[in-house]
C-alpha cells in the first residue's frame, strides 16, 4: 500500500515538508509506504481548458513534475496528501495551478482513494488554505481524512514547525487514521458504489 505526498512549498525541507514529514513516519508506522513530490521553484503551468487530457487521457503539457506525479498515480497509490504553505490565506498558487490539471485529467486513478491537507502557516490564514484543498477532494468521490485538530501547524524559519507540539501530533495522528482507512476500504479489492451518469445543469442556456 502506498501514499502519495505532494510539498506544494518551493521550499524542499521547509516547514512544510517537516510536517508532510511527521504524516509519512506514522503512516510507515502501519506499514504504508509513502513517497514525496515537491513541486520545486520552477514556474508550473496551469490548465487552460483544452479538453485534450479528455482525449489523449494525460495532460497536454507534459512537463517533468506532471509526468513524475501521473507516473505514481496511475501505477496505483492508495491515498494522497497534499501539503502547502499558507500563502494570503490561501494554499501556493504554483501548487493550485498544478493541482487544477492533476485533478482534471488523473480523475479516473483517484477516484474513491482517501485524501489529506496539510497547511503551516506563520499566523494566520490556515483554516482558509486548508478548505481550499480539501475541494479537490469533495469533487472526486475522495474520502476526506480527519485528525484531532484541523491538519495544520505553525512556524516560520525552516523546521520551527517541529516546535509545534500539538500540530506534530495532528499530523501523526492523520497519519494513522489514513493507514487505518486505507486498510478499512481496500478499493482496489472491494470496489466502489455504483454510480450514476453524470448530468449537468448550466445555469445559462
Amino acid at each position: 500500500m502506498k501514499v502519495l505526498m505532494i510539498n506544494g512549498s518551493p521550499k524542499d525541507n521547509g516547514n512544510t515538508f517537516t510536517a508532510l514529514s511527521e504524516v509519512a513516519k506514522a503512516l510507515n508506522g502501519e506499514g504504508i509506504e509513502t513517497e514525496v513530490i515537491g513541486i520545486g521553484k520552477q514556474a508550473v503551468q496551469g490548465c487552460i481548458a483544452c479538453g485534450m487530457c479528455g482525449r489523449i487521457g494525460k495532460c497536454t503539457f507534459n512537463d517533468d513534475l506532471y509526468y513524475r506525479v501521473f507516473r505514481a498515480v496511475r501505477d496505483g497509490i492508495d491515498g494522497l496528501v497534499i501539503g502547502s504553505p499558507v500563502y494570503y490565506g490561501g494554499p501556493n498558487g504554483s501548487l493550485c495551478a498544478f493541482l487544477d490539471r492533476m485533478f482534471y485529467s488523473m480523475g479516473q486513478y483517484l477516484q474513491y482513494k482517501p485524501g489529506a491537507s496539510v497547511v503551516v502557516c506563520r499566523r494566520g490564514g490556515a483554516t482558509a488554505a486548508f478548505d481550499r484543498l480539501n475541494k479537490y477532494f469533495t469533487i472526486m468521490n475522495m474520502p476526506i481524512v480527519s485528525s484531532q485538530y484541523w491538519n495544520m501547524a505553525y512556524g516560520q524559519s525552516p523546521r520551527q514547525v517541529a516546535q509545534d507540539e500539538e500540530g506534530m501530533q495532528t499530523m501523526r495522528t492523520l497519519g494513522r487514521n489514513m493507514a487505518w482507512l486505507i486498510k478499512k476500504l481496500d478499493v482496489a479489492h472491494d470496489g466502489h458504489p455504483q454510480r450514476e451518469q453524470a448530468v449537468w445543469t448550466n445555469f445559462i442556456r
